[in-house]
């Protein structure tokens, strides 16, 4: 009887064992489930969804269980912003979305995030780079004065603070949405064991004195800790969070998740019902979760096609794919790794020089796991060939030229890049020009989306 106890006992420590092993290996090393199979949902609710993001929101909508459109909004549907290559495709630079930061400072330790909307239903809920100004003033130099009681000391010391603007903006454009129901799908693990691959390849040629490459990027965790993978920031976990918020702030539509967005000039926040209810907002999700992912579509011109190809080869050579990672978690021909980049070079001492804007005040440090202003998503390449203008900002209009606007932490990949002969360059970007939206993205209906005038 002992004898089969003790074969039991054995037995059971081993399967623990191994157990205990598998355990390890898929927190630490495992990239998770591979996504097999693409986003789904029923026919019925992905043309009730559809309908949705192309209707053209109103005042007190029908559709709507709140008060529609507004009352600050960018758009009057969710077409308007995503039309390039059918619906899911980029926007147009002259609708950009200008976003602001507030930052830390003497008495508001806190830091305030939100969108100058183009537009309002009132007049007073009017947003402008001149409301916030007036919201958000430059802090004038001061000078204090400060007594002491110490020997071989002045009786008093005068500290003179510089003039400090809390205020930030940037433009950012409309992305492609194409495929982002293949994002959702891609397993957590799979972003975090990259971002863990990269960081052991940095640390083994940094210890072999070799390192001249991209810098290793960094994840987005956010609060709840989550990864961020959607969103110019990476600031959104799920497609769901995404989609909701761009209601919020895009066309003034609150869902069951996301209240409507308030004027930052009135800050009145409306009591009412969300606009969109539980079922309309899952068909919402529904119909954008299922758009199609973009295809490579290699051109039918023979001479071409091996310039595509020799492109496609350049294209890794050169060390774009550090951070366009062509395949992730079983999704292929996406090129990204979700994580975020400068590209930008180095603030000089001061911090003065930024595209951005200024810096924050040493006593009142940026909040721990909120990227700096230079930092950015890598941005999925597929379908990149019919979103242009590029950049988070659309300021590059031509592949070519998003390329040489990449400084910072990709600095070494645009000098390969600029160093090669300009047949290699017009290769690399042939091969961009094949990554195109996809074929059966759904046209928009009778391109009757009414355009809002361009901001001025």
């Amino acid at each position: 009887m002992s004898k089969m106890l003790r074969k039991q006992r054995k037995w059971l420590t081993v399967t623990l064992g191994f157990t205990s092993l598998l355990l390890f290996y898929w927190l630490f090393f495992s990239n998770g489930l591979p996504v097999y199979w693409g986003p789904s949902a029923s026919a019925k609710d992905i043309a009730a969804g559809r309908e949705l993001f192309e209707h053209e929101w109103t005042p007190n909508d029908p559709l709507a269980h709140g008060d529609g459109l507004g009352p600050v909004f960018n758009a009057k549907s969710c077409a308007a912003c995503h039309f390039q290559g059918g619906l899911g495709g980029g926007g147009e630079i002259s609708h950009n979305a200008t976003a602001f930061e507030i930052l830390p400072r003497p008495g508001k330790p806190e830091m305030e995030c939100g969108t100058i909307h183009n537009y309002s239903i009132d007049p007073k809920d009017k947003e402008s780079f001149t409301v916030l100004r007036k919201l958000f003033p430059v802090n004038r130099a001061i000078t204090t004065t400060r007594s002491v009681e110490m020997a071989n000391c002045p009786p008093t010391i005068q500290r003179t603070t510089a003039d400090f603007d809390p205020l930030r903006t940037i433009s950012t454009q409309s992305s492609a949405i194409f495929g982002s129901g293949w994002i959702d799908l891609i397993s957590e693990k799979a972003i975090v064991q990259n971002f863990r691959r990269r960081s052991f390849q940095g640390l083994t040629q940094e210890l072999a004195m070799n390192f001249d490459g991209v810098p290793l990027g960094r994840l987005r965790t956010l609060p709840d800790g989550r990864i961020g993978r959607f969103g110019w920031k990476a600031q959104f976990a799920t497609l769901e969070d995404f989609t909701a918020t761009a209601c919020a702030n895009e066309i003034g539509l609150g869902t069951p998740i996301k209240p409507q967005a308030c004027s930052v000039a009135t800050k009145a926040k409306p009591e009412v019902p969300a606009d969109l209810d539980k079922k309309q907002f899952q068909q919402l999700v529904a119909f954008v979760s299922t758009i199609p992912r973009p295809v490579e579509t290699m051109p039918t011109d023979a001479k071409t096609a091996t310039s595509a190809k020799h492109g496609e080869e350049l294209f890794a050579k050169v060390g774009c794919t550090t951070c366009h990672v062509p395949d992730l978690g079983g999704v292929k021909g996406m090129y990204t790794d979700f994580l975020l980049y400068s590209l930008d070079e180095p603030l000089p001492p001061g911090g003065g020089g930024s595209p951005y804007g200024p810096a924050p005040l040493p006593e009142f440090p940026r909040p721990e796991g909120e990227p700096p202003p230079s930092d950015w998503r890598t941005p999925p390449l597929w379908g990149v060939a019919d979103s242009a203008p590029y950049f988070h900002d659309g300021t590059a209009d031509t592949l070519h030229a998003a390329i040489l606007r990449h400084n910072g932490d990709a600095k070494s990949v645009k000098k390969a890049f600029a160093d090669l002969p300009p047949a290699d360059q017009q290769a690399i970007v042939a091969f961009l020009e094949t990554l195109k939206a996809p074929p059966t993205a759904t046209a928009l209906k009778d391109m009757a989306v009414t355009k809002l005038p361009k901001k001025k």
